[in-house]
C-alpha cells in the first residue's frame, strides 16, 4: 500500500514537472527569437554605420588628397615659376579687368586621336596626288568678330612597329580652316608601312599657347576695390582675388578645410593657388557668387575647378548649362560628363 502510494506520488511529481517545463518552453522560445531578432537588428545597424563611416572616410580621404595636391602645387610652384620666367620672360600678365578681348596666355594641352577606316574619303587626312595630306580643323563655337588661337601641334602617323612619323608645326588660327601638311607622307610608303588591316591611325598632340577674342565679359570685380569687404587674398599667377573665407567655405569643402582648417594657409592673409588658369578662376568665383558666367568657352575650365574644389553649386550650374544651352557636340558633352561625373548630362547623352 505504501509502495503504491509512493509510486503514485513519484508519477504525479514527474508529471507536474513535465507540465511545468511544457509551460515554460514557449516563453524560452520567445526569448530566443527576440535575442536573434535583436542580433540581426544590431548587425544591420552596425552594417549601416560601417557604410556611413566608409563613405565619410572616403570623402575625407578625397578631400585630403585634393588639399595635398593643391599644397604640393604650391610647394613646387616657386621652382617651376623661376624656370618659366627664365624661359619666357616676355610673357605678359593676365590682368583681372572687365574686358572682352583680352589675350589669354594660358597653355592648354589636348590630344586628338582617330583611326581612319577609309583614308581616301576622310576629312582629317586626304590623298593629294601621291602624298598623304594631314590637317587639323578649327571651328570655334560662337567666336568674336576678331579672334585667334595660336597653337603648337605635333602631327603623328602611328606605325605598327613604333616607327611613328612626327612633324611639328606652330600655327595661329584666325578663321575656321583646316591647317596642316599637304605632303605629310608618300602615299605608297604610307600604304606599305602604316596601314593595318586597311586602317590608318593618326594622332595630334597640341598646345593652345594664346587665344584672343573668346573671353566672356567679367561681371564682378575681385580686385583691390573689394579689399574692405574681404579677409583673404587668393593669388593665381600674378592675379589677386579679394574674397571672403566664410563665403568660400560655405560653397566648397576644400576651401573650408584649406581656409578654416589646421593648415598653415588658414592663418595667412594671402594664399597662392597654382596650376590653374586665372580667367577660369574668375568665372568660377562669379558662378559661386550667383552670376550667369558660364559659356561654351569657359564651361570646361569652370567644371574642372568646381570638381577640384568640391563646389556642388558650380558643378550643378555647369551641368545645367551643358544640358540646356551649350552648342558643344554630343561627343564633347559626353566626354565632359564622364570626366566630371555629371550623371544627368551623361544619361541624356547616352
Amino acid at each position: 500500500m505504501l509502495t503504491t502510494f509512493f509510486s503514485c506520488f513519484r508519477f504525479q511529481k514527474t508529471r507536474n514537472n513535465e507540465e511545468r517545463n511544457i509551460a515554460k518552453e514557449p516563453a524560452s522560445k520567445l526569448v530566443l527569437e527576440s535575442i536573434q531578432a535583436l542580433e540581426k537588428r544590431t548587425e544591420k545597424v552596425n552594417e549601416e554605420n560601417k557604410q556611413k563611416f566608409d563613405q565619410q572616410s572616403d570623402r575625407l580621404q578625397s578631400m585630403e588628397a585634393s588639399i595635398s595636391k593643391i599644397l604640393k602645387l604650391n610647394e613646387t610652384a616657386p621652382k617651376s615659376n623661376d624656370a618659366s620666367k627664365k624661359a619666357q620672360s616676355h610673357e605678359p600678365t593676365v590682368q583681372n579687368n572687365n574686358t572682352t578681348n583680352v589675350a589669354s596666355k594660358t597653355v592648354k594641352r589636348f590630344q586628338l586621336k582617330h583611326v581612319f577606316k577609309n583614308v581616301s574619303k576622310s576629312m582629317g587626312v586626304v590623298r593629294l596626288n601621291k602624298h598623304l595630306g594631314f590637317y587639323v580643323h578649327c571651328e570655334p563655337i560662337t567666336p568674336a568678330d576678331n579672334w585667334s588661337i595660336r597653337t603648337k601641334l605635333d602631327f603623328k602617323v602611328v606605325g605598327p612597329n613604333q616607327n611613328d612619323v612626327i612633324r611639328t608645326w606652330d600655327y595661329c588660327y584666325n578663321k575656321s580652316i583646316g591647317a596642316g601638311f599637304r605632303k605629310f607622307l608618300d602615299w605608297k610608303g604610307m600604304e606599305k608601312c602604316y596601314l593595318v588591316d586597311g586602317n590608318l591611325t593618326v594622332e595630334v598632340n597640341g598646345e593652345i599657347i594664346e587665344t584672343t577674342g573668346f573671353s566672356k565679359e567679367k561681371i564682378r570685380r575681385f580686385d583691390g576695390s573689394r579689399k574692405d569687404v574681404s579677409d583673404v587674398i587668393l593669388v593665381v599667377r600674378d592675379t589677386k582675388f579679394y574674397v571672403l573665407k566664410m563665403f568660400l567655405a560655405s560653397q566648397s569643402s576644400i576651401f573650408k578645410a584649406l581656409l578654416h582648417g589646421k593648415f598653415s594657409e588658414s592663418k595667412q592673409s594671402e594664399v597662392t593657388l597654382n596650376g590653374i588658369d586665372p580667367d577660369d578662376f574668375h568665372y568660377f568665383l562669379e558662378v559661386l557668387y550667383g552670376e550667369s558666367a558660364i559659356n561654351d568657352s569657359n564651361v570646361e575650365g569652370v567644371s574642372l575647378l568646381a570638381d577640384m574644389y568640391d563646389a556642388p553649386t558650380a558643378i550643378r550650374k555647369c551641368e545645367e548649362f551643358l544640358l540646356e544651352k551649350s552648342k558643344k557636340t554630343l561627343e564633347k558633352k559626353l566626354e565632359i560628363a564622364t570626366r566630371f561625373n555629371l550623371d544627368k548630362l551623361k544619361e541624356k547623352c547616352l
